[in-house]
């Protein structure tokens, strides 16, 4: 048997394409991870809890707001940045990587993108800091892959709104103490509020009884005629292209994430496959489970090109919303399956705990589906393509 294989996941040396700023993100990440979350996150993921007290380490290694200004708090690091920093955060944990992709693209990016100055100064370095923690009301029960049907609504009243219906399947949205709601004003037209924990008729009830995101928290939002001020609505933005911006930066930070749930299971698969034995001999050794791997990789290296050129785009301002729709859909689709094949390569051990793998497959399955379904992307792109919605 050969002894020079091939360890890496960076088959094509995209770290080349890096630079040294890159490496030093990813890798200081990737230290606190392996030391403050990969020794706990199993129990916690079986306990169905959410480990609360990671949401100051990720603050401290700059995981919120990394693309900001620094003079709000943020990092002022660029897009690939952000990407290899969900990539290394859903390498342990898809849910880990909602609670910090909610935290970054769908609570500070719209409050500095669409907000005032008063509005960026008092939320934004609380939130990078960590002291506060956010969530995104835009999903509602009967209102999903349709936002634009919404029936969550405000009334003007003077000096504030009144604000009234629900949201649901929020992720942060317990433990959250601010929420950038998006609703109905008078006339129809939908604008983003910010809706501060302990506002009367304000509540955040729990989604239990999950199979997937075991580890992550979420919940509904409800909102029973709520006096929301008029300082607190964003001033900059009205209609869907407020929501959407935001969905656009998260599922950029998915299509990356997505990568790392894909890494881990791999090489999951890949260390077991040289250490089990049957039939007198490594399971690696048997055509069947080299092919599984040489396809695994493969996939991996191409997600990795299609997020590094989606990264230059983005940093360029040049990344379309079809481009990221594609990226998203790709990649997690390709994590999904790998986590799949890796774990049958598994046999039994695969689905315990003492793996990653089974844990990694069942929040996929919710990674698929948030941030515009594996369909509904599919659609978006159709639409790119022919110039005809199918989807209205």
């Amino acid at each position: 048997m050969s002894t020079s294989f091939s360890t890496t996941t960076d088959f094509y040396q995209i770290d080349d394409l890096l630079t040294e700023e890159h490496l030093l993100v990813r890798d200081a990440v990737r230290q606190m991870i392996n030391r403050d979350v990969r020794p706990i996150i199993e129990d916690y993921a079986q306990r169905a809890a959410f480990p609360a007290h990671l949401i100051q380490k990720f603050a401290e290694i700059g995981a919120f707001g990394p693309t900001l200004p620094v003079e709000y708090g943020g990092g002022g690091m660029d897009y690939i940045a952000y990407g290899l920093i969900t990539q290394e955060i859903e390498r342990c944990d898809s849910g880990m990587r909602s609670t910090v992709s909610v935290q970054s693209s769908l609570v500070m990016w719209p409050i500095f993108a669409y907000g005032s100055e008063e509005q960026r100064q008092k939320y934004l370095p609380r939130l990078a800091s960590g002291e506060w923690i956010g969530c995104f009301g835009l999903t509602e029960p009967n209102h999903g892959s349709n936002p634009a049907g919404m029936l969550t609504h405000f009334t003007d009243e003077s000096d504030h709104v009144v604000l009234n219906g629900s949201k649901m399947w929020i992720t942060n949205s317990p433990v959250a103490d601010i929420a950038v709601v998006w609703a109905k004003n008078e006339q129809g037209r939908i604008q983003g509020l910010i809706v501060e924990k302990g506002m009367e008729g304000f509540s955040a009830p729990e989604i239990h009884n999950k199979w997937s995101l075991r580890a992550s928290v979420t919940g509904e939002l409800v909102f029973d005629n709520v006096k929301v001020p008029k300082a607190n609505i964003l001033p900059n933005v009205e209609g869907l292209r407020g929501p959407l911006g935001c969905l656009d930066n998260a599922r950029y930070g998915i299509a990356w994430g997505a990568i790392g749930a894909a890494i881990d299971c791999y090489e999951t698969a890949r260390n077991y496959a040289l250490e089990r034995i049957q039939f007198g001999k490594p399971i690696g050794a048997f055509q069947i489970q080299q092919q599984k791997l040489a396809e695994m990789l493969t996939e991996i290296t191409k997600a990795q090109l299609l997020a590094w050129r989606l990264g230059t785009l983005k940093n360029a301002g040049k990344a379309t919303t079809a481009q990221i729709s594609m990226a998203k859909r790709n990649n997690v689709d390709m994590a999904l399956h790998i986590a799949r094949e890796a774990r049958q390569m598994l046999g039994g051990m695969g689905i315990t705990g003492d793996y990653p793998i089974m844990r990694h497959m069942m929040n996929l399955e919710s990674v698929i589906t948030y941030e515009g379904t594996h369909d509904i992307h599919a659609l978006i792109l159709g639409h790119e393509i022919t110039g005809i919605p199918a989807f209205k």
